[in-house]
């Protein structure tokens, strides 16, 4: 049996599913180590997963100064790329001296797209193998955009193909400084050559395990067979046990609709709970909101609408009639799987691009874009989400397709695959 370090970033929506899948490792008689922010330490042990600490905290990121711009790039790749920038340059001396000290002793790396720039760079010094291990489509195509260039027009195979190349030189191109001098001065490794790894990766077909639903998003034609989408990542959680509040509330009337945003609230958060307040009068719907709010009180609202802190969306999801939501892979999984029609308001990054692929999915009404967000504009998508009978049809059908699938137990064979090829698969890249 190996001892497999999963290395990720980001807020929860961005470390849940390698928790699912370390767990998933771990029922095959591995042992899982999850390396990533110190603020989800007691949540991983918590399942009985190794833990190591990476510098950064998303959620002050997120919060703060040029975080909450960040937050309101929408669909602007550019803008996007620039704030990506300015969160991760900062953290990349001390994120690679945690990220090797986590990945000494280990038979293999598993790590995700934000946390390739100092994974893979630990795993060379270390001399050991590696899968990439994306919640998103990172190698490039033709048969869709990259996620960070998301459009509801077809742009043709050129420019699809073209966004891929053009989004991903523009992160490493950026980058290519300080990751040359870390290397160099940290790990004494020769510097990275102008368009980085990634062709040489490319060329070898080097496994790729993505963690989201074919449902949702097909393997395209053109990726070799070392690109494997095998299905989310989902993280079930059978010890939940709702609070009285919510129980009643759920058994007072008709299905409510879900909204929630995650860590997203932008600039304005309190214009937002007043769009959504507003929204959910105007659609004459009942509602549980979940997360902060802006502060708000259980006293401040009227009597069909249920504020909550947290609970698990895998137990709340398939009691609404509707989940509103930011487009997170992960509450986006959640909400395919629960046989539910979505509204989704994203805000930056790859939620764009997920809203996108649920509406061609035909599981929601056209995504409302922040530029758009009106209490009349989100009431409507609300509307349409609980009325149109054949989305709500086509909800559970796709609901039904990805709960079938078997992400976790898809993507740990795979990883065993490549473990009994031993390290000689990789020798090319260890130069």
């Amino acid at each position: 049996m190996a001892h497999l370090t999963l290395v990720t970033a980001g807020s929860r929506g961005d470390i849940q599913p390698y928790i699912a899948l370390g767990l998933g490792l771990q029922a095959r008689g591995h042992t899982a180590r999850l390396a990533t922010h110190a603020l989800f330490a007691d949540w991983i042990r918590g399942y009985g997963l190794e833990f190591a600490p990476v510098e950064g905290d998303p959620m002050a990121a997120f919060q703060q100064g040029h975080g909450r711009d960040w937050v309101e790039t929408g669909r602007d790749g550019g803008d996007f790329l620039r704030g990506f920038h300015r969160f991760i340059d900062p953290l990349l001396h001390q994120a690679t001296a945690d990220t090797l000290a986590a990945c000494a002793g280990s038979d293999m790396v598993l790590f995700s797209g934000v946390a390739f720039y100092v994974a893979y760079s630990a795993a060379e010094k270390l001399g050991l193998p590696f899968v990439q291990a994306y919640l998103q489509p990172i190698n490039p195509t033709r048969e869709f955009p990259s996620v960070v260039y998301p459009t509801r027009r077809k742009g043709g195979a050129i420019y699809n193909y073209a966004t891929h190349a053009i989004g991903g030189y523009r992160i490493w191109l950026r980058l290519r400084p300080v990751l040359n001098a870390i290397r160099r001065e940290m790990l004494s490794l020769k510097p990275m050559p102008l368009l980085g790894p990634f062709p040489d990766m490319f060329l070898r077909k080097l496994p790729v395990v993505h963690g989201y639903s074919p449902t949702l998003l097909p393997k395209p034609r053109d990726w070799s067979e070392a690109l494997f989408v095998p299905g989310f990542w989902f993280l079930d959680d059978d010890t939940y046990r709702p609070p009285a509040e919510l129980v009643d509330f759920l058994a007072a009337g008709s299905r409510p609709i879900y909204i929630g945003f995650g860590s997203m609230t932008g600039n304005d958060p309190e214009r937002l709970t007043r769009i959504a307040l507003e929204a959910i009068a105007r659609s004459g719907q009942r509602a549980v909101l979940l997360s902060g709010w802006a502060g708000l009180a259980a006293g401040d609202l009227p009597p069909n609408v249920l504020k909550l802190d947290s609970a698990p969306h895998g137990w709340l999801f398939p009691r609404m009639a509707a989940i509103v939501h930011h487009g997170g892979v992960g509450t986006t999984h959640e909400a395919l799987r629960a046989g539910r029609p979505q509204v989704v308001v994203p805000f930056f990054g790859d939620q764009p691009f997920w809203a996108d692929r649920v509406h061609g999915l035909g599981v929601s009404p056209p995504p409302v874009l922040q530029e758009e967000l009106t209490a009349e504009h989100l009431a409507e998508a609300i509307c349409t989400a609980i009325a149109d009978q054949a989305m709500r049809r086509r909800a559970v059908e796709v609901g039904e397709r990805v709960g079938a699938e078997q992400g976790v137990a898809g993507a740990v064979e795979i990883v065993e695959r490549y473990l009994g090829q031993g390290a000689g698969f990789f020798e090319g890249w260890r130069r």
